[in-house]
């Protein structure tokens, strides 16, 4: 994105957001979807461009940041409280809606449309976006759920150590015909991940076992046979008890897709747009700081047709869960 360009968004979002004193994205999220429509025209052309080519990463560079950007919030909760960097939340859902309807979890950071990744204490192993030293491995975002986003969109506002999102598509992948067979077969089992309340004993902190999670029985890959779509996360995908077939061919996707990831590593200002069917992501590790400098970016997930997830929760809401 040019300069040009980076100051006409910046003037669109400027704008929103001095004729509406509390921001409520919720709320707002239709109006956000017309306002895109006053996005340069050439920001526009790419994201609808790349939309209608099934593009699997989309990324867009140089959008504009705060100048006095807030120091990293030690917790979403504390992002949520004082509603640090909004500008920057209505900066990814512009872009985004160009590619997609922002929509969010009831049971994942209080509901929020946009979260907030950044590391907390306490969270440094655990399988979540608030983790640092734990890896997290190539994954579909919410696997376990059949109404899950078509993009996961990330825009970094902060990473000085220049910690990697990890990328794999899913075309880049020559699966042996014997176990592309097995991945196309409803023979696995899809959990929430830790993030996820979705049981009341669960928490972060201690999350609940797999076994007591509500799951979907599916297939890894799916759709067109010439070129699949796919749904997988290694920590949150299982064979179905018993079936030793299925769990060798979850094992060699999961090693195929982890030869085949490449490491991207995002600045502030950049977002890339990651289709959910077509590629799988991860983290590298790090070491936090914890002294308001560390990795910090803003997620949305975003689905093409938000009637999906209407008649799903059989209300006109954006939340499902």
């Amino acid at each position: 994105m040019s300069d040009d360009e980076k100051d006409q968004v910046a003037a669109v979002a400027d704008e929103f957001l001095a004729a509406r004193p509390v921001w409520a994205p919720l709320e707002y999220a239709d109006r956000i979807r017309t306002e895109a429509e006053r996005l340069p025209v050439g920001v526009r052309r790419f994201l609808v461009s790349s939309r209608a080519a099934e593009d699997a990463v989309i990324a867009l560079g140089n959008l504009p940041l705060d100048e006095d950007l807030v120091p990293t919030p030690p917790s979403w909760q504390v992002a949520e409280k004082e509603e640090s960097a909004i500008r920057e939340e209505l900066v990814l859902m512009l872009t985004g809606s160009l590619l997609g309807e922002p929509f969010g979890w009831v049971n994942q950071q209080n509901g929020r449309l946009v979260h907030d990744v950044c590391p907390s204490r306490g969270q440094e192993n655990s399988l979540t976006s608030a983790s640092s030293r734990q890896q997290l491995t190539l994954h579909t975002e919410d696997v376990f759920h059949s109404c899950r986003g078509d993009y996961v969109a990330l825009m970094c506002l902060r990473n000085p150590d220049a910690v990697g999102t990890t990328v794999a598509l899913v075309e880049s992948v020559d699966f042996p015909e014997p176990v592309r067979r097995v991945l196309h077969q409803d023979r696995f089992r899809f959990f929430p991940d830790d993030s996820h309340h979705v049981v009341p004993q669960h928490t972060t902190e201690n999350p609940s076992a797999l076994e007591d999670r509500p799951h979907e029985v599916a297939s890894v890959l799916f759709g067109p046979e010439e070129s699949p779509y796919l749904r997988i996360d290694a920590d949150f995908t299982e064979a179905m008890p018993g079936d030793t077939e299925a769990e060798a061919a979850l094992e060699t996707a999961a090693e195929l897709l982890a030869a085949a990831a490449e490491r991207v590593v995002l600045s502030p200002g950049d977002a890339v747009f990651v289709d959910n069917h077509r590629a799988v992501h991860g983290r590298d590790t790090f070491t936090p700081r914890y002294d308001g400098t560390d990795r910090w970016l803003k997620r949305t997930s975003l689905v093409r047709d938000l009637r999906r997830t209407y008649v799903r929760t059989k209300s006109r809401s954006r939340l499902l869960g």
